[in-house]
């Protein structure tokens, strides 16, 4: 036959199909593996043919051997039992459908093809007894090597299927779970053919499939009944296949999709597999081992019902199913573009979006997002916006597979209807009698079906499903989201709950799924997708949900969000809407913000949100590891990537410089904010690169920090690039650098430089985390004498020792010194130093809170101090010698200074063994001449007797407050309370 004469003959055939029929015919074509030229043929001209058009585009790609098979084969799946008799006469010379490497077959049928005519026959008998197992598990674009990349990935885990992993007395149950869509019915048909055909002996193993979905409307019956249900064949034989249950397998397939109420699996469990029981009865008997106790189990499910399953199986292996994994999705766009350099940007944009790309482990989510920006490559338009949302990515998706002007907005206001009421019923798999009570007919939902949005289950045709999850979950928005006829509010209000209780988190906890709803009800809130929705389905929009979005201020913690996570949740939805007005009205009460950033895609919601923040004082930010990557020293902040820079570059680096370049939109946000004053960067993973970038918008005259945090942060030379910054900031006066500093003589020169600034205005410097040798601790209190703003001044957790803090006092007792705080907390210190300090305090007039808790100075460094205490005119008001190791005679030495001239009204003795040390104070305190209005001496060894005394003395001086609670606790460190 020619191929003028094929494409005669297909047109004949093609024509005879209804509008529908056609749909449907280009909707199972797809399924199939195509040629190569047809695969890169854009499924916008296949679907808009018509069958003379179709015959003409399959005849330009295909070869006649494929042409000739699955032509016919679609005719059979159509179930047109006429045009297939008529196809295999026109289109095969033997009448003969060969073979077709078709994604729905399993290994199991693709080998049928090539067994011998003895052995065919028992093969076939072994699939027909696993009721369709293995059919149509896929759907549009998959891959064909599916099962290579995810079902044997995951069925090397599986006990029962592994003869090297040693078997255990009891049976096993194991249970797959993961999200929608990841394979896990996939897996689990294929372990029943393995089961099937595993020999371990002459005697038949049997395996059963328990279809959640159907047995959801099945009424009571009896075990024996449940499982001959669709093995009518097998009914005589039950009794002898349950007796020898050992070698039986159990597949419970969809758990999550058993209408029942929490707890009803549990209830009144049966082992008598003759007697009648509701099916919930049945499964949980089964579960819980009551039923077939030496049966294997195989439990698939979504992660909601794993609390209930722990209550009922005994000892599961739970295995995770995960789906595509990155280097699956990678392949996949490059088989479905062809094209290397665009596949590769495609899927640089689907990972640009974290959640986005989470999604991509199910395969369906994958053909999406291929089919979306293919489309729109080819149509010249740019798609990296349509990736920067799911709520745009879908709408694309959707819009893009129906001609503008489609006028089925009524088909559409039911189908959002119907995800929506599934969705609160946590319910993703629809009977024809659930689109009966909607009042819609097969027939309405055919431009659906025929485009890839809804599926119908090949097995059971009475079934019906999104394409996926998420597509249910955006359908739901869509019900929120369309402007509702008066007997649509009526008909509803009892089955679907309002916005605000979709945006409640007590709803989110019963149901996750609501989650992603509340998500893409945010996006479509934008105007412009609203347009595009309107003009593609004919249909009309509420122009309302923004204002009704806004009244749901319980979930929207406008004043102030209840966790971090509550926070996140505010900045995804208005990022999802990409409306700005709607972000500015959330945003503006916001004065203080605390963001943990985790990945590229929080970091574009973050800025999104916060540039509609003007109010905005102070941001706490924490970058987590792996955010940045690596180090590139010649990166250029103002260098623009262009549409295909990154195809060239290793993956790592073109998730590095992505994550830069949102870095800087992100850093934009500390010098284009006015209003913007404290500025706090703590237990973060940056690079040299990014540290740059962030130092470069501080240092700019737009930028008006007064207050700056920098703790814990790699890399170590982070703290010079930020020093570096800082100089001739004038509006500084808060500075604090915490963490592993390595101090060199460049850091020191900054440090220099920082201080001397003329119109500098630097009060209070936090240095921690350092060790430096004694000349350097003698550089750097030679700056201060340079320096005449500082007046607070917190070395904590220095290697300051002895030696160092020697050099500092010198400095400290000059008469130009105007330092007033002064926190040496855990510096290791001894009574060495102690003398000088006192001199210090002697002849200094400005020091009046001095802080050296965890040093070990003990009672002699107790006594020595007490020296300058005691002179008229030592200013110092708070000293905190927390866990400084004093007993009661360093008390007493206290006690006497107390009695006498002394300025001191707040001391801290917490964590010291004073004994009764303490009755020696209180002593001092019940002399009407002392001045001391705080005492904190939290001791470990404080007993109800000095509990008592102290309650004594605050009765003669009312005034006075005694902290002496034995909890052990430590204080909180005590320079925060200098600040």
């Amino acid at each position: 036959m020619t191929s003028p004469q094929l494409q005669y003959t297909l047109q004949t055939l093609l024509e005879q199909l209804s509008e529908g029929e056609l749909g449907t015919f280009k909707s199972i074509l797809w399924a199939f593996p195509l040629e190569d030229v047809l695969q890169k043929t854009p499924w916008s001209e296949v679907e808009e043919a018509n069958g003379q058009k179709l015959a003409e585009i399959l005849v330009n790609t295909s070869s006649e051997c494929w042409i000739r098979n699955v032509t016919v084969k679609v005719f059979e799946e159509l179930n047109l039992p006429e045009l297939t008799k008529m196809a295999k006469e026109e289109l095969l010379e033997d009448g003969q459908v060969e073979e077709v490497d078709n994604p729905e077959l399993g290994d199991s049928e693709q080998d049928l093809a090539l067994a011998k005519p003895g052995e065919k026959e028992e093969s076939r008998n072994v699939m027909d007894q696993q009721s369709l197992v293995w059919r149509n598990s896929f759907w549009r674009g998959d891959s064909d090597n599916f099962h290579d990349h995810v079902t044997q990935r995951n069925q090397r885990f599986i006990p029962f299927l592994n003869p090297g992993r040693p078997t255990q007395p009891s049976p096993y149950t194991v249970v797959l779970h993961g999200p929608a869509g990841v394979g896990k019915t996939t897996l689990a048909k294929k372990c029943m053919l393995d089961w099937k055909d595993y020999n371990l002996g002459p005697k038949a193993r049997y395996a059963f499939y328990l279809s959640c979905k159907e047995l959801s409307r099945l009424g009571p019956c009896s075990f024996a009944e449940l499982i001959a249900k669709d093995r009518p064949e097998l009914q005589d034989d039950i009794p002898n296949i349950l007796a020898e249950a050992q070698r039986i397998l159990f597949v419970v397939d969809g758990l999550d999709e058993l209408r029942v109420p929490p707890g009803a699996l549990i209830h009144d469990i049966c082992g008598d597999w003759k007697k009648p029981k509701p099916v919930p009865v049945l499964l949980g008997s089964l579960l819980k081992r009551k039923m077939l106790p030496k049966a294997a189990l195989l439990v698939t499910t979504r992660p909601t019902p794993l609390k209930d399953l722990q209550l009922l199986a005994e000892k599961p292996i739970y295995i995770r199913v995960e789906g595509f994994l990155e280097e699956d999705r990678r392949a996949y766009f490059l088989r479905h573009f062809g094209d290397e350099d665009q596949a590769m940007h495609a899927f640089e944009l689907m990972r640009s979006n974290a959640a986005l790309f989470q999604l991509g482990s199910a395969p369906t989510v994958c053909w999406m997002v291929c089919t979306s920006l293919k489309l729109q490559m080819e149509n010249g338009e740019d798609p990296a916006p349509t990736c920067h949302t799911r709520t745009g990515l879908f709408l694309h998706f959707l819009c893009s597979r129906f001609p503008k002007g489609a006028q089925l907005g009524d088909t559409l206001r039911a189908l959002s209807a119907l995800a929506a009421q599934g969705l609160w019923a946590q319910m993703s798999v629809f009977h024809a009698e659930d689109l009966e009570s909607f009042g819609v007919q097969e027939s309405d939902l055919r431009p659906f079906l025929d485009r890839g949005i809804l599926r119908q289950d090949r097995d059971s045709k009475d079934y019906y499903s999104f394409l996926h999850l998420s597509l249910q979950q955006f359908f739901t928005a869509l019900f929120y989201a369309l402007e509702k006829e008066e007997e649509d509010r009526d008909r509803h209000a009892w089955d679907i709950g309002d916005v605000q209780k979709l945006l409640s988190s007590e709803e989110r906890v019963q149901n996750p799924d609501l989650i992603q709803a509340g998500h893409f009800l945010f996006g479509l809130a934008n105007e412009k997708r609203a347009t595009e929705l309107e003009t593609t389905f004919g249909c009309v929009m509420s122009r309302e949900i923004k204002q009704e979005l806004l009244r749901c201020k319980a979930h929207l913690h406008v004043k102030k969000p209840s966790s971090m996570a509550g926070l996140k949740e505010i900045l995804c939805c208005l990022y999802e809407s990409q409306e700005d007005e709607l972000a500015k009205v959330v945003m503006a009460p916001f004065q203080e913000m605390s963001i943990h950033l985790t990945n590229t895609s929080e970091m574009m919601q973050c800025y999104f949100s916060l540039k509609h923040c003007p109010d905005l004082e102070k941001l706490s930010l924490q970058v987590a590891k792996g955010v940045f990557l690596e180090n590139y020293v010649d990166f250029d902040p103002d260098f623009e990537l262009e549409r295909y820079t990154y195809v060239a570059l290793p993956k790592w680096v073109q998730q590095d410089l992505h994550s830069l370049h949102v870095w800087k939109d992100f850093c934009s946000l500390v010098s284009s904010n006015s209003n913007l004053k404290f500025l706090e960067v703590r237990q973060s993973f940056l690079s040299e690169s990014s540290v740059r970038v962030l130092c470069d918008h501080i240092a700019r005259n737009t930028c008006h920090l007064q207050k700056a945090e920098i703790k814990n942060v790699t890399p170590d030379t982070a703290y010079r690039d930020f020093c570096l910054a800082f100089i001739g900031k004038t509006t500084l006066t808060h500075l604090t650098l915490e963490g592993h500093i390595e101090w060199e003589h460049t850091m020191l020169l900054l440090l220099c430089d920082l201080f001397r600034t003329p119109k500098g205005n630097l009060q209070y410097l936090r240095f921690g985390g350092h060790s430096a040798t004694p000349e350097q601790w003698g550089d750097f209190s030679l700056l201060l004498k340079a320096n005449q703003s500082l007046r607070h001044l917190h070395l904590s957790a220095n290697l300051l020792l002895d030696e160092g803090a020697k050099l500092l006092y010198e400095t400290l007792g000059h008469p130009t010194n105007l330092l007033q705080k002064l926190s040496l907390e855990n510096c290791h210190l001894t009574e060495a130093s102690c003398k000088e300090l006192a001199e210090v305090l002697i002849v200094n007039q400005h020091l009046t809170h001095l802080c050296l808790a965890k040093n070990p100075i003990g009672d002699k460094g107790v006594q020595l101090l007490c020296e300058g205490l005691s002179y008229p005119d030592c200013k110092l008001q708070t000293l905190v010698l927390q866990q400084c190791n004093i007993t009661k005679h360093g008390c007493r030495a206290i006690s006497k200074v107390l009695q006498g001239v002394c300025s001191l009204t707040d001391l801290d003795l917490s964590l010291n063994h004073i004994g009764c040390g303490l009755w020696i104070l209180c002593q001092a305190l019940e002399n009407p001449d002392c001045n001391l209005k705080h005492l904190r001496v939290k001791t470990y060894d404080t007993s109800l007797e000095i509990e008592k005394l102290s309650e004594e003395v605050k009765e003669k001086n009312p005034e006075l407050m005694i902290d002496c609670n034995a909890s052990g606790e430590a204080a909180p460190p005590c320079c925060d309370s200098f600040c």
